[in-house]
C-alpha cells in the first residue's frame, strides 16, 4: 500500500528524481491523466487529499505491522474508513471546508479504486525489482543500526528527521508538541520514490514512510548490456553493473535475488579477474568495480 501511495504521489505531481523514474512516468502518466479527466470527483479528491503541507490521514493508512498482508487486505482497510472521518481528514488537508463535490459518502471507495488501479497498472509489473530495492534498503539500515546505533540508522532517513538520544526521535521540522508513545509499535516503511510521510493509529501503531537510498534505486534501474551478459554470463554481468557503488554481499543478494552462495562464487571470479576490488568498512566487506571493470562496462554499454 505504501509503495502504491508513493507511486500515486509521483503520478500526481509529475516530477522525477532520476532518469529511471522519468521513464516510468513517461509510460504511465498519460493513462493516469486520462483516468482523472474522466473522473473529476476523484481528481479533486487527490488534489485536496495530497496537500503540500499535509496529507489526509485516511489516504495514508498505517500498516498493520503483523506479517505481510495482501494488497487486497490493505485496500479493504481503506474502504472501511467511516465517510465522516474521510471528510474530516480532507478538511484538514484543505485547511478549510470541503467543496460541495467532495461532500459525499463514497470518498474511501474512490480512493481505494484509484490505488487499486495504480497498483495493478503501474506498480505490479515492476514489483519484483522494487521489492528487491526495498529489501536491500532494510539490509543497509539494519547494518547501520548494528554498527552505529539509532543515530546512524535514522538521521538521514528523511528530511528533518534525527535521533535526539534518550529515546527521543524528531520526525520532521514542524513545531508540533512532542508525543509520548512508549509501548506503541513504531514501523519504518521504505518506498522507492522520494516521497515520505508519517501516519498513526493512536495509541497502538505509528509509521514513518521514507525513501530508499538513492544509490539503491539508481542501481536497480541500470541496464545490463547484452554483450556483457554474453561475455560474463548473466549473473556475473548483473553484479558487475550493480557495483558502480560499493555494496556488500547481503546488499547484492537483496538487489539481485541470487542466493548468497552464488553471489559469493561470482564475486570470487570477478575478483580473480581483477574486475572488482573489496575493502572492509566497519563490520562489512564492500565490493566495487576496478578501473578495468569500469572500462569493460563502459565499452559494452551500446552493445
Amino acid at each position: 500500500m505504501a509503495e502504491a501511495t508513493a507511486s500515486l504521489l509521483t503520478l500526481e505531481r509529475g516530477t522525477a528524481t532520476h532518469p529511471g523514474e522519468r521513464a516510468w512516468l513517461d509510460v504511465h502518466q498519460t493513462a493516469y491523466r486520462k483516468l482523472l479527466t474522466e473522473d473529476p470527483v476523484t481528481a479533486l479528491l487527490v488534489r485536496g487529499g495530497f496537500g503540500r503541507g499535509w496529507m489526509a490521514d485516511f489516504l495514508t493508512p498505517t500498516p498493520l505491522g503483523e506479517g505481510e498482508p495482501a494488497f487486497a487486505e490493505e485496500l479493504l482497510e481503506l474502504r472501511r474508513t467511516p465517510s465522516d472521518d474521510a471528510r474530516a481528514d480532507l478538511a484538514v488537508s484543505l485547511r478549510g471546508p470541503l467543496p460541495g463535490e467532495l461532500d459525499r459518502p463514497d470518498l474511501p471507495d474512490r480512493a481505494a479504486d484509484l490505488l487499486e488501479w495504480v497498483w495493478n497498472e503501474t506498480v505490479l509489473p515492476y514489483w519484483p525489482r522494487r521489492r528487491r530495492i526495498i529489501e536491500a534498503d532494510i539490509v543497509v539500515r539494519a547494518q547501520q543500526l548494528t554498527q552505529g546505533g539509532w543515530a546512524a540508522a535514522l538521521d538521514d532517513l528523511r528530511p528533518g528527521m534525527r535521533w535526539l538520544g534518550d529515546g527521543r526521535l524528531q520526525i520532521n521540522a514542524y513545531r508540533h508538541p512532542p508525543q509520548q508513545i512508549s509501548g506503541a509499535k513504531v514501523l519504518f516503511v521504505p518506498v522507492t520514490s522520494r516521497h515520505c510521510w508519517v501516519s498513526w493509529d493512536k495509541p497502538r501503531r505509528y509509521a514513518v514512510t521514507y525513501p530508499c537510498s538513492g544509490p539503491l534505486v539508481e542501481a536497480d534501474r541500470a541496464p545490463v548490456p547484452r554483450a556483457l551478459r554474453a561475455l560474463l554470463g548473466a549473473a556475473r554481468a548483473d553484479l558487475l553493473v550493480l557495483l558502480d557503488t560499493p555494496k556488500s554481499t547481503t546488499h547484492l543478494v537483496a538487489l539481485t535475488g541470487q542466493a548468497l552462495g552464488s553471489v559469493g562464487r561470482h564475486l570470487k571470479v570477478l575478483l580473480d579477474a581483477r574486475l572488482v576490488w573489496r575493502r572492509r568498512a566497519g563490520r562489512s566487506v564492500l565490493y566495487y568495480r576496478t578501473d578495468a571493470g569500469e572500462c569493460l562496462v563502459e565499452a559494452q554499454k551500446d552493445c
